[in-house]
């Protein structure tokens, strides 16, 4: 496993955060993922066996928001 911190820009709301956690969570290899509005940012636990970081930020800048 891994962690990887991606900062999110678009969001608004606790919507948006249980938007993107439900997005991250649903990849394959994804075993944890949480979204803090107040930091702006995504805590992600993954297996880089079955997942990239740059799928990821693709997941969530195909959610609609900012992954950098």
């Amino acid at each position: 496993m891994e962690n990887t911190v991606i900062k999110v820009g678009g969001m608004s709301c606790q919507g948006c955060v249980k938007n993107i956690g439900g997005v991250l969570s649903a990849l394959a290899g994804v075993s944890s993922a949480e979204v803090s509005l107040e930091a702006a940012e995504a805590r992600v636990a993954f297996d880089p066996q079955q997942v990239s970081r740059a799928a990821l930020l693709e997941a969530i800048e195909d959610a609609g928001f900012d992954a950098e």
